[in-house]
């Protein structure tokens, strides 16, 4: 409290009247909060800058993709998704977008959402001719199946991920049964995180599916493999992620957009500074890994990990927030 009167006492006057108009302006915000570690951890970053920097009364409503964006292209509610990924419904982003109920305010990953095969760096640094699919199925020897070492292993996601059938279909695809590879279930998202682990403690081969960003992908180093081909839009929605599909193509893996969306009604009551601070609020996949890797390791909630960075990232947030908002965060921490 000595440092927030010290750093503003002497501005008070001046900067007094246009913080309460900030805030005015600001008023009460609903941020979601989707269910998954990246999103949570965004979710109170955003509360935490809006309410200690700018002046606003937000809160955090918890919920999931589909319904979240479907409510705000619908009835304009809740005010922000901090991490919006608008692939999964592109007609309804479009569709609330050309009536005016949503914005597109900048990308919170502009890396994206990288889904593919993966394999870990050490092995990817012994073995620098490895980099696309059809370099891994030239050596099964290097990814031996933990059942049959004779033979190679893909190691894929559990049953009801859209990245399991794809990875099966690609599977497929490239042949690799013909390569001398298998293909292993392992049967939950804890199995395939423990199949990586394993490989990782042990420094063995290891080849399948994974993506970014992840916790487990901060704490191990890990290379995606290129597919070698380019993607084609039309056969992947035709054959790659359709399970009964009987003649999938080789293909790469799209990048998924990943947006902040904001309710229209709260982008014109904002004010500037806070739109300016939603459009330049961004991350980079490797930031964001080692964030999560972090709240895994302490158990750390959504808020304990916005906090964390915030006092550890200072080089970053600062570049998105206005100096008079910087100030008021660090005396906030």
């Amino acid at each position: 409290m000595k440092k927030l009167l010290a750093s503003t006492c002497l501005t008070f006057g001046l900067l007094g009247g246009a913080s309460y108009a900030s805030a005015a302006e600001c008023g009460s915000v609903t941020i979601a909060s989707m269910n998954w570690q990246s999103a949570e951890v965004l979710s109170n970053l955003d509360k935490f800058i809006l309410n200690e920097g700018y002046g606003c009364s937000a809160d955090i409503t918890v919920g999931d993709t589909v319904p979240t964006i479907t409510s705000m292209a619908e009835k304009g509610q809740p005010d922000i998704a901090p991490e919006a990924w608008i692939d999964l419904l592109p007609d309804v982003v479009k569709k609330g977008t050309d009536e005016g109920r949503i914005i597109q305010v900048g990308s919170p990953l502009p890396d994206g959402g990288v889904q593919g095969w993966w394999i870990p760096k050490y092995l990817a640094d012994a073995h620098p001719d490895i980099k696309t699919i059809g370099d891994v199925l030239k050596h099964p020897e290097l990814f031996p199946d933990p059942e049959d070492p004779k033979k190679g292993a893909i190691f894929n996601g559990p049953q009801g991920w859209g990245g399991t059938v794809v990875t099966t279909q690609l599977f497929k695809a490239f042949e690799a049964d013909k390569a001398g590879f298998t293909l292993v279930d392992t049967g939950s998202a804890a199995g395939l995180d423990g199949s990586i682990s394993k490989a990782y403690e042990r420094k063995e081969g290891w080849v399948g599916y994974y993506w970014a960003p992840t916790a487990l992908l901060g704490k191990y180093q890990m290379v995606k493999l290129e597919a070698g081909v380019p993607n084609d839009a039309a056969e992947w929605k035709r054959c790659n992620t359709v399970a009964d599909c009987p003649d999938p193509k080789p293909n790469a893996w799209p990048v998924d957009k990943i947006v902040t969306l904001v309710a229209k009604p709260f982008s014109e009551k904002a004010g500037p500074e806070v739109m300016d601070y939603l459009t330049k609020r961004s991350w980079s996949n490797d930031t964001v890994n080692k964030l999560m890797a972090w709240m895994t390791d302490n158990q750390a909630t959504g808020e304990d990990g916005a906090k964390h960075f915030l006092k550890e990232n200072k080089d970053i947030w600062t570049k998105w927030v206005s100096p008079e908002a910087a100030a008021k965060i660090e005396a906030a921490l």
